[in-house]
């Protein structure tokens, strides 16, 4: 009996014991089970059905993969190992679009032409004639002859071209290119993408430039001149609207290299058409520095500007090696009784020689005084131009003529020539230029330019120590130049013309002349200074600068008269 119920007992706790999965949830503590770690949820087992269907897919991919390796490693197998015996593998360069040159009106001055290439290289083209100097040219990439690149990319070698090569060539792609030995492309595969050049925004006027061209370029023939230049620049901030330099080479013809006679003509043409005139040609100025030197003799208070100077044609002073005779320094004609804004309406020569140097009771300058005012408005230094190979002018100084003229002491006359431009003087059309400019707007020196709206480049250096009546006694002279004076040929109807004419003897004969004309315009409200320089041509010659200027004047009154427009100057 005992017995009986111990074993009951045993099989009852037995019983008692429940496994922790066969608990049913308690339906109070539902909220404190997180579901997503899947608390409070009875497992279960994975569907027999589940696994059959990734058997079945696996098996599948697995007999895919299998035919398709017997069929390319037994089938086929010897035909691709032939294959590969004879294929190579070769990286192709893909080419970019180098970057595109436009002018301030979006017109196109350089750009890609596909159409005309002979290879998979783009051509570059070039408006063309008068832009040469301005957008220079590039060299192409180049194979040797097993037809490798050992120069896979454009290279600018002048001009804007080379200024701003890194901007404008961007970066070659590639390609994998898979042949047999006769040729056949079997596949091609992209490794990376070419990424496009950076274009250019120029503040270059093409309508202006191909005109001023084609003027310089008519003149140069018909009158015997060697060559010519000229500028226009906006005097508020630097851009550059035209740059002409005659002659000029062909762009396309001296990127791709293959045209061997205009190469040549080019190499053996005596009027140097590799040469940018404006900004690496040296050139005696002549008279179109007096303005300066009458500045500087406001400044030093040497002069009353209503003072007058009697020109009767000469002046003589003793001649050093031979005391009983005169040396005679001549003006280039009777000009009367002068003061300052009529010497620089007609360009006297004695005036400035007395100023200059000194003449009797007159006290004048100094070479060190003409030195000093002369690199304060930026002559004989570099602009800054955005353009390679820019040179800077001289300045005759007594320094100077002891190198270059050892055993030959400063004399006064030296100082005479130089207060006309003459001597060893010589600058670039664009120092000038930007010297003219800051006479304009009043003692802003500012840095030429070709990048439109490169605010970089748009501040430019004060000249401290003028006053505005001193600049404006030179404004004055240089209007009257234009009512009556030397540049008459500007008195224009549409425009109010400031002006300085030069003329610069050249060589011992002084059988050649540089013909100069400098100027600003509007005068109320200046703008645009302009340079423009004939070079060479012969002493006899009527016609010069100031022709080519009046021409294009009324060029650009009927076809871009919104450079005319009178605007307020921003205060400084």
């Amino acid at each position: 009996m005992i017995r009986r119920i111990l074993k009951k007992n045993k099989l009852r706790s037995k019983n008692t014991f429940v496994e922790p999965d066969e608990i049913f949830l308690d339906s109070t503590n539902l909220q404190n089970f997180d579901r997503q770690q899947f608390e409070g949820r009875i497992e279960k087992s994975i569907p027999k059905k589940t696994i059959l269907l990734l058997g079945v897919l696996f098996l599948f991919f697995t007999g895919v993969f299998s035919s398709r390796l017997v069929y390319l490693q037994i089938q086929k197998g010897e035909a691709y190992f032939n294959r590969s015996q004879n294929n190579v593998l070769k990286k192709v360069l893909i080419f970019t679009d180098r970057g595109i040159i436009y002018d301030r009106n979006k017109a196109e001055l350089a750009w890609n032409n596909k159409e005309v290439s002979e290879t998979s290289v783009p051509a570059r083209a070039y408006l063309s004639p008068g832009f040469s100097h301005v957008l220079g040219y590039v060299s192409y990439p180049t194979q040797d002859k097993s037809g490798n690149y050992w120069q896979g990319e454009f290279i600018g070698k002048d001009g804007l071209e080379k200024q701003y090569n890194e901007m404008l060539k961007g970066e070659n792609g590639a390609k994998i290119i898979e042949t047999d030995a006769l040729g056949k492309i079997y596949s091609e595969n992209i490794v990376n993408s070419p990424e496009a050049g950076a274009d250019l925004v120029t503040s270059i006027d093409a309508r202006v430039q191909k005109e001023l061209f084609a003027l310089i370029k008519n003149l140069s023939e018909e009158r015997s001149f060697a060559g010519g230049a000229g500028i226009i620049i906006n005097v508020r901030n630097g851009e550059i609207i035209t740059s002409i330099s005659f002659p000029e080479y062909n762009s396309e013809i001296l990127s791709l290299g293959k045209d061997r006679a205009t190469l040549s003509s080019y190499f053996n043409d005596k009027r140097k058409v590799f040469l940018d005139r404006n900004i690496s040609g040296l050139y005696t100025p002549g008279s179109i520095v007096k303005p300066f030197f009458a500045l500087g003799a406001l400044k030093e208070g040497i002069i009353d500007p209503y003072k007058e100077i009697l020109s009767t044609g000469s002046i003589s002073i003793p001649n050093p090696y031979f005391p009983d005779q005169e040396t005679v320094f001549k003006d280039w004609r009777v000009n009367g009784w002068t003061n300052m804004m009529e010497a620089l309406a007609v360009s006297s020569d004695i005036y400035f020689y007395e100023i200059g140097g000194g003449y009797e009771g007159q006290k004048g300058l100094g070479i060190a005084n003409i030195e000093k005012y002369s690199k304060l408005f930026g002559l004989a230094e570099k602009t800054g131009i955005d353009l390679p190979d820019e040179k800077e002018g001289n300045i005759p100084s007594p320094e100077w003529k002891i190198k270059n003229f050892k055993g030959d002491p400063w004399r006064i006359g030296d100082t005479y020539h130089t207060a006309i431009g003459q001597y060893g003087f010589q600058v670039t059309p664009i120092e000038i230029v930007r010297a003219v400019g800051a006479l304009a707007n009043k003692g802003t020196l500012l840095t030429p330019h070709l990048i439109l709206g490169d605010k970089e480049k748009e501040n430019g250096i004060a000249i401290e120590g003028f006053t505005k009546e001193q600049y404006g006694f030179i404004h004055d002279g240089m209007r009257q130049a234009v009512t009556f004076g030397t540049a008459v040929a500007l008195n224009v109807p549409y425009v109010d013309v400031a002006a300085k004419t030069g003329t610069a003897q050249l060589g011992v004969s002084k059988n050649k002349v540089n013909s100069w004309v400098v100027g600003f315009f509007p005068y109320e409200n200046p703008k645009y200074a302009f340079a423009l320089m004939m070079e060479a041509g012969p002493s006899t010659n009527s016609v010069g600068a100031s022709s080519i200027m009046r021409q294009l004047l009324d060029w650009m009154s009927l076809n871009t008269p919104e450079y005319f427009e009178t605007s307020p100057q921003p205060s400084p």
